[in-house]
């Protein structure tokens, strides 16, 4: 059963990747389409908005992805001078702590877009989109990225590598 779970959970990581992926392909659409807007002599509005929700969301979906490749900084430096069961229980602190941040960043941005969504908050752009609608991605990337972090954390506890 764990090794399903720890499947369906890269699997989740890898998509996340994917979907961090088409967020980049849309801002550089977006921007593509301003500045040939500016050319042609009209003018989109709110291309610059998306363009930065996009940046957003590409931001938070590639997290979890970047953390499980090993694309985050990280204290290897520090951890590579011990081995055995000192460089596990380092390495479960560093998980521990990682996920209660990463859980709090998770937890707020749900709260975030819970109060935006209540109150049909609007962005400030000349779009006026409900701001609900690009936190959406956020509090969902923040979200994959603490499972992954704990699902790390758990990895290290019971020995097992992510292999």
């Amino acid at each position: 059963m764990l090794k399903s779970l720890d499947r369906h959970l890269n699997k989740l990581y890898k998509f996340s990747g994917y979907v961090a992926a088409f967020f980049l392909i849309l801002v550089a659409v977006f921007i593509l389409i301003g500045v040939s807007s500016r050319i042609f002599g009209f003018y989109i509005r709110g291309l610059a908005e998306y363009s930065g929700y996009c940046m957003a969301a590409a931001s938070f979906f590639a997290l979890a992805y970047t953390f499980v490749e090993g694309g985050h900084i990280r204290i290897t430096l520090f951890l590579e001078k011990f081995t055995g069961s000192k460089k596990r229980l380092i390495e479960a602190w560093c998980l521990s702590m990682a996920s209660f941040f990463s859980g709090y960043l998770a937890f707020y941005f749900i709260k975030m877009l819970i109060i935006s969504y209540k109150f049909q908050e609007r962005s400030e752009g000349a779009d006026e989109i409900l701001i609900w609608i690009p936190q959406t991605s956020v509090a969902l990337g923040s979200t994959i990225f603490f499972i992954c972090v704990l699902h790390q954390l758990f990895l290290i506890i019971l020995g097992k590598s992510n292999d």
